[in-house]
């Protein structure tokens, strides 16, 4: 029952005393918006607080590379909220990382003088548990000693490409690889950009025929763009911004979905290792040969992985309730032409236009909302197909079921997607399907993960 103020960008500006922050006692803001904005950080540097809370504490990370840290500007908020309180909770239910010098880097936030220069004296685990709780779901309780969360039950639906999406996979992978070995000779933030464009190829290459054929086209089209840039003498500005906008990004594990899906598409089109005219034509004439491939898998009707969804949709017993009623589900994919790809092909499976709805990146936050509150409430409306878009901030516990078509290569989004459903208010037993191939990077990686 405490008064709470959401502060707004207008009840910023419209403060009497010029600073908010000395105007209200409880209010609740946006960590992004004070993490870019330095004119309120400065309005927040000359007051104080008795306890400030941070949801999703884990964006507030720094990372050691060798001898040096590179500070986010999430964490350096971090640092100046812990500064001005005397009373700091950070809240995460996302693991780190794994590196122990971002994990003493992330605790300095609580205590400075303890954890700072053990991050880079020591890369050992240090004891937390004075000013840390670690729990997990299956050990929290109700007041009267009942699990709080419904059991959870996952499973992997394991499928073998065909010998043509074999081929196309092979050939495709061949390419990245060569072009990470030429990359190595770029500048350190020329080859991050094109490291991170053969990353996301490589992944569209495992989510759909539809995805990756999209995506060497249009990545083909954009080089072809250049190349008459280039003969012309010219550099073209597309490039030079969009290497601009990778360096100007934090982390790339870390950032909102819609800003990861939106830098995706930037950089996959565009970002190459060639350095010469000659070498963008070769480039381009392999990626004309592996377009034509992709598409006559495209071209073919073979999918292995969607037929693998298809029989779970129309054969599983988990699909439907009591009375033969599809049960609501949600479908997470990686990619943007996998989403549409599947909405076609779910609707005509299911003959049914209104029992399908889709929530992805580029919707603003409001259409989000009413595409939340179409799938939660009305009886029409059974599957949700959604990009990670839907896997931050919204609940879907009207759901019980979820499939992954596409496996993050970030292993903390899988928990973050299942959250969606299995939350505290959830009620039933939660089951939840995985998609892979284990001659896929993202197989092998999987595999790895649960060996």
């Amino acid at each position: 029952q405490l008064p709470f103020e959401i502060l707004t960008n207008d009840k910023i500006d419209a403060a009497v005393t010029g600073n908010i922050f000395n105007e209200v006692n409880y209010c609740i803001a946006r960590l992004d918006k004070l993490a870019r904005d330095e004119s309120v950080q400065e309005k927040l540097r000359v007051t104080d607080w008795d306890i400030i809370v941070c949801d999703e504490a884990h964006k507030m990370s720094a990372t050691v590379w060798g001898n040096e840290v590179k500070y986010t500007k999430r964490f350096l908020l971090g640092r100046l909220l812990s500064s001005i309180t005397r009373h700091f909770l950070l809240l995460t239910a996302t693991p780190h990382n794994g590196k122990e010098e971002d994990f003493h880097l992330f605790m300095s936030l609580i205590d400075p003088d303890r954890f700072e220069g053990a991050s880079r004296t020591s890369n050992q685990s240090v004891d937390v548990t004075d000013i840390m709780r670690r729990l997990v779901k299956e050990e929290l309780l109700k007041f009267d000693g009942t699990p709080l969360f419904p059991e959870r039950i996952a499973s992997t639906v394991n499928y073998d490409l065909s010998p043509l999406e074999a081929q196309l996979y092979q050939e495709v992978t061949n390419y990245v690889e060569e072009e990470f070995n030429r990359a190595d000779n770029l500048n350190s933030e020329r080859k991050t950009t094109v490291g991170f464009a053969l990353t996301i190829l490589q992944r569209r290459l495992a989510s759909s025929p539809e995805a990756i054929y999209q995506s060497l086209r249009r990545r083909k089209e954009r080089l072809e763009n250049r190349l008459t840039e280039e003969r012309l003498g010219r550099k073209a500005d597309e490039y030079k911004k969009t290497t601009e906008y990778v360096e100007d990004i934090d982390d790339f594990d870390d950032i909102p979905s819609e800003e990861l899906e939106e830098a995706e598409e930037k950089i996959v089109d565009q970002a190459s290792a060639a350095a010469t005219i000659s070498e963008l034509e070769a480039e381009i004439a392999t990626l004309k040969h592996l377009e034509r491939m992709a598409n006559q898998v495209r071209m073919s009707g073979t999918d292995r992985k969607w037929d693998e969804l298809s029989k779970l949709l129309q054969d599983n017993e988990q699909m439907y309730g009591e009375y033969g009623q599809r049960e609501k589900l949600i479908i997470f994919t990686e990619h943007r032409d996998t989403l549409n790809y599947l909405t076609a092909k779910i609707k005509s499976l299911l003959g049914s236009d209104e029992a399908v709805v889709t929530i992805h990146g580029g919707m603003l936050r409001d259409e989000r909302r009413k595409v939340e509150a179409l799938f939660t409430q009305d009886v029409d409306v059974r599957i949700l197909i959604a990009t990670d878009a839907a896997g931050e901030g919204i609940n879907l516990q009207r759901a019980h079921l979820m499939v992954n078509y596409d496996l993050p290569w970030n292993p903390n989004r899988l928990e973050q997607r299942f959250g969606r459903i299995h939350r505290i208010g959830q009620t039933e037993v939660c089951y939840l399907w995985n998609l892979v191939s284990k001659e896929t990077r993202e197989g092998a990686v999987f595999q790895k993960l649960f060996s």
